[in-house]
């Protein structure tokens, strides 16, 4: 038989076999309770791979009562950092057999898409997220979204979903997956510090929001443990506008500030704009170093340094940790070993002159 010329079958293997459809399905479903002999066991393996047998997925998950699907919940479907994230989740899930379905909380702080985030209250919408398990229509959530204390993590909890939390740490959940972000902020820190910087800023992320008040914590350790005078830090919304406005506040604040770690490249296209507005060179008068690269960060002006984060792997590893918790695995927290790199840029270099800066905070205060 041509195995191209048809699907193969079940019935198919089992008939090269020379055993029933039963003992096929019993031993790809991996049954436990099957009482095989090896040289059969061997048979019907080597007729499965001379075949080029594929179970069905659907009448597969049917039999193990799953749905074979995943979903993950981000903040905001127009982030890139979250849209790699994705990539990797949405790859690894294909090679373990899953499909994996994308849903936007809008109801996560700081996000708001088209008013919806006003019209769904937070309890509904994590109690609809919820009930894509209990419902049968995914087997597990992937959760980028979640903050401590929200509702969304209580549900999940008390009905004992399986569950990952992806980008963030929910306190004592065992079922965290996260990069480094205290060694990224200690690489940019000594970067600029080894450029001879010693007034360094940072534009951080919502306060509410936890990935960015670890990048805050982690920068304010690095200044610290580098005994760096006085940092300043300013919050703004993860977009563009908010990156330009924290900026302007931050110069306006301190004209003597001679680098700035962003929190996410999208602020810190917008920080760009800010100090240009501001009459400020980027590298001459002030460096900008962002937390996280992309590849547009080529083609700004000046192109961006930044520090590449393990962002595909870190949604390939949360899929595997979910598919574990579904094998019946205890879960476990998975702080990535990728270390994050720094992709060097024409933003970065060399802290202006004492003169320089002297002349720049007095035209400061003659501007005012």
């Amino acid at each position: 038989m041509d195995p191209t010329s048809r699907r193969v079958r079940l019935a198919d293997v089992a008939e090269r076999a020379g055993v029933t459809k039963a003992t096929v399905s019993r031993l790809l479903n991996q049954d436990k309770a099957l009482s095989i002999r090896p040289e059969t066991r061997r048979r019907v393996l080597d007729a499965v791979a001379a075949l080029g047998y594929q179970p069905h997925a659907g009448a597969r998950a049917l039999a193990r009562n799953e749905t074979r699907a995943l979903a993950l919940i981000i903040p905001d479907l127009t982030n890139l950092t979250y849209s790699r994230i994705v990539r990797g989740a949405f790859r690894r899930a294909i090679e373990k057999g899953f499909v994996l379905l994308i849903a936007e909380d809008v109801t996560a702080p700081g996000v708001a898409v088209d008013g919806l985030a006003e019209e769904v209250p937070g309890t509904a919408a994590d109690t609809a997220f919820a009930d894509l398990v209990s419902s049968r229509r995914v087997d597990g959530l992937i959760v980028a979204s979640a903050q401590p204390g929200d509702s969304m993590v209580r549900i999940l909890e008390e009905q004992r979903i399986p569950h990952v939390f992806v980008n963030r740490a929910i306190p004592d959940s065992n079922r965290n997956v996260t990069m480094d972000v205290a060694a990224a902020g200690d690489l940019v820190i000594r970067h600029l510090t080894g450029l001879g910087h010693r007034r360094i800023a940072h534009i951080a992320g919502p306060g509410e929001i936890l990935p960015s008040l670890e990048r805050e914590r982690a920068f304010l350790q690095s200044m610290a443990a580098l005994g760096v005078d006085d940092p300043h830090v300013h919050r703004g919304a993860f977009s563009a506008e908010g990156g330009y406005r924290a900026a302007l506040a931050m110069v306006a604040e301190d004209p003597g500030v001679t680098a700035i770690y962003v929190s996410t490249y999208v602020q810190a296209v917008g920080a760009l704009k800010a100090l240009s507005d501001f009459g400020l060179r980027v590298p001459e008068d002030v460096s900008v170093v962002s937390f996280d690269d992309a590849p547009q960060a080529d083609f700004l002006t000046p192109p961006l340094t930044s520090v590449a984060m393990p962002l595909t792997e870190l949604g390939a590893a949360a899929v595997d940790a979910l598919v574990s918790q579904l094998a019946q695995q205890e879960p476990a927290d998975v702080l990535l070993t990728t270390a994050p790199r720094l992709v060097l840029r024409a933003s970065s270099a060399v802290a202006p002159t004492r003169e320089s800066l002297d002349l720049r905070t007095e035209l400061s205060r003659t501007a005012t």
